[in-house]
């Protein structure tokens, strides 16, 4: 991780337009009209409707998805009492973390007073701005009161992020290390130090989760919390225990858990090792432990250790929780966030842990592979399946305990709505995920050995979308599986080169040359050929054995293309077969054709291509709307790819009247409706946003697909899809993530569904 230095960081505030955040509108207001809709004389009508029913807010305010991050700065990071001014830029991180996790907009207040009654009063007063509130940073132990006195008073979302994130975070962590060293958690002895606002919601809440509180011992910078102290406030009290112990190695003897939120280097390698096997030890101290990971991990082999810390595993950091927690209390117009709502939290990321991670994480944080064990028992923070998983279980909570004002009927839809709103997916993913869920098939896995195919089975297989067949060798692909921590159940697996496939390759063989005896392939020949990967299941759908074949991160594409039309061959109604990206934006998707197969597709061959192309986008439940691409527009230039564009269009106007398709055109006419009209008035497609791109050769549309992918542009890419092959054979790219081969299993299957004709129209 790059170390991050003064100068960065204040040039990083401060460059550009200072700060973190912004305030965007978010309805048209370019026009007269428009204006007058957002302020005077239209705005009156939602307001009249609000002083009715204040409910109604909800309905035509930002209200339901504005939270304040609020503060007095009086306990600010590791800086202390630095005023609320000085604490401006966490309040705007955090805002900007509300707004990249969870989609929820912020006002950052910083209220300059110190007395806790006037400070609620004011949080008081301004509170009917918004749908939740998020304290922060505010010292111990008027912040108990604070939030106390506000969750009361309140009919919106209170919560002192400082206590209960760190608390819920951490339970999830506690719940998964218990459950990895087989310890009850009603028998634990558990040694807290550190004594503020946030241990002691973190201990608070292990006692809701099974911790027994004679089986606690609580340590202050003075020491063990005891009855004989004099020097208690009430807080502290409540966990003041009748013992002669007075430090922390008295307490941490024969311990099970360390929960540290104090200051750094109080743990020592000595202590550890007083405390029973398996030990966890959670040294959350910021922005330097309790003890060094380094010295943690020598102090014992059977220690399972976690800090606050990004550049170490199990990193306990509240922005596992609180984005979710207000994202699901929002969503069902919750009046508060009880402790039902935190469980289920803290339940919500602890089973997640559990779940084989995406390799969108992996990468991310490059590491080779994670799994739940003892250096992964809580997810990591930029995993996306939080926003899912959290903010469902914490809504679920709220509707379940009467504190919900709005209810949620569908709750898989509610989750795939979260999805959608960040661009972790997209309708048309979601669309063909349930279709292939109805009817999952047989998918072949060609080179099964690929860990990216191997994963992509694994997560098919666990999504319900297809019963997953892996090719290659059995031991390789187990010895791989476990090197990744990868569970193969329900995952078949064909070694085609066995010799006990023999009967399974001489039958193959024989259907092959049968069909293909009068093109010169032999029995022998054919025979030969079933030791491919790609011929071995390519034929495995051509007999039926399987329904599906995923291909394509080993071989050349014009290999496997040779394969498929020697093995599986064309729709009858075809000629040529080509392949499609589809390209999620902001605008919607957009279908890239030809993105793999055909290098300079001559005049009859971009026919084809624009004939598969409409069928297939259509067969995506989309009104196909197609712009042939060129360097010129129009006639422009009358030679080579635009002319033979040229004489394409002729014909489907002609042959194909309700096909909406023009050009030849540049991108920036297909893709700017309103520059298209007003230059060319006379094309045939007026006024409509063009979704599909027929590119003029292969380049072109493999070069602009991945552009759109790494600049940014595109979200989700699914493919490439061929299209006009007799069955379901798909070919991936090389080095494909295992989201693009997710994607394309799911594709393959619905294209297998098709085939079938179990597809209805």
């Amino acid at each position: 991780m790059e170390k991050i230095t003064k100068e960065a960081a204040l040039k990083y505030h401060k460059n550009g337009r200072p700060g973190k955040i912004e305030v965007v509108p978010t309805k048209p207001y370019n026009t007269q009209t428009d204006l007058s809709l957002a302020y005077s004389p239209g705005v009156a009508e939602p307001c009249l409707e609000i002083e009715k029913d204040p409910q109604l807010a909800y309905d035509y305010t930002t209200k339901g998805n504005l939270v304040a991050v609020i503060s007095n700065g009086t306990a600010v990071l590791g800086l202390g009492d630095i005023g609320a001014l000085a604490g401006k830029p966490v309040m705007e991180g955090k805002g900007l973390l509300f707004k990249i996790y969870a989609g929820i907009d912020v006002f950052d207040i910083e209220v300059d007073e110190k007395d806790p009654e006037k400070f609620i009063q004011t949080v008081k007063a301004i509170s009917p701005t918004f749908g939740g509130i998020n304290l922060e940073d505010i010292k111990a132990p008027e912040c108990f009161e604070i939030e106390r006195r506000l969750k009361e008073e309140l009919d919106i979302p209170v919560m002192h992020d400082d206590q209960h994130g760190t608390a819920i975070i951490s339970a999830a962590a506690l719940l998964n290390a218990l459950d990895i060293t087989k310890k009850d958690i009603s028998n634990v002895r558990l040694v807290v130090n550190g004594a503020g606002a946030s241990a002691i919601a973190c201990t608070n809440l292990y006692m809701k989760f099974g911790v027994r509180k004679e089986n606690i011992i609580m340590c202050d910078s003075k020491g063990v919390l005891t009855t004989r102290r004099t020097d208690l406030n009430e807080s502290k009290k409540d966990f003041a225990i009748d013992s002669e112990m007075k430090t922390l190695d008295d307490a941490i003897e024969g311990a099970d858990i360390f929960l540290g939120l104090s200051t750094a280097n109080v743990l020592t390698k000595e202590m550890i090792r007083k405390m029973n096997e398996n030990p966890i030890v959670f040294a959350l101290a910021n922005p330097n432990p309790e003890i060094s990971y380094e010295e943690a991990m020598e102090s014992r082999e059977d220690i399972i250790f976690a800090t606050g810390r990004s550049d170490y595993p199990n990193q306990v950091n509240n922005v596992l929780g609180f984005p979710y927690i207000f994202r699901g209390a929002l969503d069902v117009q919750a009046t508060s966030i009880n402790e039902e709502m935190k469980l289920a939290a803290s339940k919500a990321i602890a089973d997640l842990a559990k779940e084989l991670v995406p390799d969108v994480i992996n990468t991310a944080y490059e590491i080779k592979r994670l799994s739940f064990g003892r250096d992964y028992i809580i997810p990591k923070p930029l995993d996306p399946r939080l926003l899912t998983a959290v903010s469902v279980a914490v809504a679920k909570a709220a509707v379940e305990t009467g504190v919900a004002r709005k209810t949620i009927d569908d709750w898989e839809a509610y989750g795939n709505r979260l999805s959608e709103m960040l661009g972790y997916s997209n309708k048309l993913i979601h669309r063909l995920t349930n279709l292939a869920k109805s009817d999952p098939k047989r998918v072949v896995y060609c080179e099964g050995n690929h860990i990216n195919m191997i994963k992509a089975a694994v997560f098919s297989k666990k999504d319900g979308v297809c019963h997953p067949i892996l090719l290659g060798s059995e031991e390789r692909i187990k010895h791989i599986a476990r090197e990744n921590g990868i569970e193969l159940n329900g995952v078949e697996i064909i070694d085609h080169r066995n010799i006990r496939e023999d009967d399974r390759r001489s039958r193959y063989a024989k259907k092959l040359s049968d069909n293909k005896s009068r093109e010169g392939i032999r029995y022998q020949e054919a025979f030969e050929k079933m030791s491919d990967r790609n011929y071995f299941g390519m034929m495995m759908v051509e007999t039926g054995d399987a329904d599906a074949v995923i291909t394509g991160i080993y071989s050349h594409y014009r290999e496997f293309a040779r394969t498929a039309l020697e093995v599986i061959g064309l729709q009858p109604q075809y000629k040529h077969f080509a392949a499609m990206h589809i390209v999620q934006t902001k605008r919607g998707p957009y279908f890239l054709a030809d993105t793999l197969i055909n290098r300079w597709p001559e005049e009859d061959v971009l026919k084809e291509i624009v004939k598969l192309s409409h069928d297939t986008v259509e067969y995506f439940a989309t009104e196909p709307v197609m712009a042939m691409l060129s360097f010129s527009n129009y006639g422009a230039d009358d030679d080579g790819s635009p002319k033979s564009i040229t004489n394409a269009i002729k014909y489907f106007h002609e042959k194909y009247p309700e096909y909406n398709i023009d050009g030849e055109m540049q991108l920036n006419f297909a893709m700017n409706k309103d520059l298209r009209d007003r230059a060319f008035p006379f094309n045939s497609i007026k006024g409509k946003d063009v979704n599909t791109l027929i590119f003029p050769n292969l380049s072109s549309a493999n070069i602009s697909s991945k552009l759109l992918i790494e600049l940014g542009i595109a979200g989700e890419s699914i493919g490439p899809i061929q299209m006009g092959l007799r069955k379901a054979v798909h070919f991936t790219d090389i080095e494909s993530s295992v989201r693009d081969i997710i994607n394309l299993t799911i594709v393959a299957v619905v294209d297998a569904i098709a085939h079938s004709g179990s597809l209805e129209q």
